[in-house]
């Protein structure tokens, strides 16, 4: 069989995209084609309806093969890190411990700079659009603002383009070069299985290796019953199958009433206009303000500061100021597993995140650090010329004597309706779920706030 009949032919989920197509005729470059003359390439792509049982067993063998990478230490300079190191499966694929940072590099002796993301979920996000757009009846009509992306800044799109970020990162698997990865591939007991999938001489080429190892990462990591199996309490609840109990009735009230938690403003709980289960996220980016952590060692030096969008990580947009200080909103799907939270991990405690939300603004000093002066230093990781980014919507309506916008019983009402967001309630996924990307891109916030 041809190269490019072996990558197409069952086709894979990654193969119908044009980036897939375009991985696939480099590997026919590489492996050769004896079967079609040279200048008579075969056209692309193939039958519009490949046979579906051919095409899902190969979808199969590249999301074995991914999992295989993905829990692969030796992908590391320091043969020690795996991805599964940092996106732990038993915490929704996010960090596996209360370190706000990852420690990585040759030596495991890197530090990073920004708290593990979770991978669960994230197939589902549109990619990165400085005025992303959508009607939705969870909104108000006329949303318009930056949404999507991939990582805490959106600056990647396709789950391949994340992949690589930690194979090459410095203080993460801090791989050389993509050269460097694919001679590991080579190397490794599964190497065989990538002959097997994308011809036997793609490591022949490290650039069209290195995009297949992209492409079976990516496949793996978008694998519904691992990553978005839609299997959560609420979940069934949304489905009939289950009831909340009236705590968690009292936490969801609190979550979605707009003068309260008003969270669903950008983590929407309910079922769209098409039935499709929520995401709790808009894909927005919002700023904040939450505190510096100390124990991130960038944050030692005083004139550092991540301000998300604008920089440092991401550097196309360092001049937007209004950007400055803006990240991600994260899913709230298996919150309750996460060991730390925000961009910067600073808070430990799911109760004590919900908590910061209604006592940011009027109980400052229980957040933010007091000068020798005794003036409160609020929104301290974030310089003075862009603290007019900082949300102020409800439940950051108000100041310093203001009653806080949740009592502290609600505070403990929410905090019990975001555990049952957390995946294996229910023994099987709901299918429900994926029927579709449209269904689950939801509107970002008015303005940049």
């Amino acid at each position: 069989m041809s190269g490019i009949a072996t990558c197409l032919r069952p086709w894979t989920v990654a193969a119908v995209t044009s980036a897939g197509l375009a991985l696939c005729a480099a590997e026919s470059a590489v492996a050769g084609d004896s079967n079609v003359p040279a200048g008579e390439e075969e056209p692309l792509p193939f039958d519009p309806a490949p046979p579906i049982g051919p095409a899902l067993a190969r979808v199969a063998a590249l999301t074995v093969l991914g999992r295989k990478l993905f829990d692969d230490p030796a992908l590391s300079a320091s043969g020690r890190m795996a991805c599964a190191s940092c996106h732990d499966p038993a915490h929704g694929f996010g960090p596996p411990d209360a370190a706000p940072v990852r420690m990585g590099g040759a030596k495991l002796d890197q530090p990073g700079t920004r708290a593990v993301p979770s991978l669960a979920y994230s197939q589902f996000s549109p990619f990165f659009d400085e005025h992303h757009s959508e009607e939705d009846d969870e909104a108000d009509g006329g949303l318009d603002g930056p949404a999507g992306g991939r990582t805490w800044d959106g600056r990647v799109n396709r789950g391949r383009e994340q992949a690589s970020l930690p194979l090459l990162s410095p203080h993460e698997m801090a791989n050389p070069d993509a050269a460097n990865v694919v001679a590991k591939v080579a190397a490794a007991k599964y190497a065989g299985d990538f002959r097997k999938l994308y011809g036997k001489k793609i490591f022949a080429d490290p650039a069209a290796a290195f995009a297949a190892i992209d492409e079976v990462l990516e496949i793996y990591q978008e694998n519904p019953p691992e990553f978005a199996p839609f299997s959560s309490k609420y979940d069934a609840v949304l489905l009939g199958r289950a009831r909340l109990t009236e705590q968690e009735q009292r936490g969801l009230a609190a979550f979605n009433d707009p003068t309260r938690g008003n969270c669903a403003r950008c983590h929407t709980s309910r079922l769209s206009a098409r039935g499709a289960l929520p995401l709790f996220t808009d894909f927005g980016f919002v700023a904040l303000a939450v505190p510096r952590n100390k124990a991130i060692p960038a944050n030692a030096d005083p004139s550092y500061f991540d301000l998300g969008l604008c920089g440092p990580e991401r550097r196309d947009l360092a001049k937007r100021k209004q950007y400055c200080g803006l990240f991600k909103t994260p899913s709230l799907r298996n919150v309750a597993l996460r060991p730390v939270f925000f961009h910067n991990g600073v808070i430990t405690n799911l109760r004590d995140a919900v908590a910061f939300y209604a006592e940011r603004d009027v109980k400052p000093s229980g957040w933010y650090p007091t000068g020798a002066d005794g003036t409160v230093r609020q929104y301290d990781d974030l310089p003075a010329e862009y603290r007019a980014n900082v949300n102020r919507e409800p439940p950051f309506d108000r100041g310093p004597g203001d009653a806080p916008a949740l009592t502290e019983q609600e505070i403990t009402d929410i905090t019990a309706f975001l555990k049952t967001l957390t995946d294996g309630f229910s023994k099987t996924p709901s299918p429900v779920a994926v029927t579709g990307g449209e269904d689950h891109l939801v509107s970002t916030r008015r303005g940049l706030q």
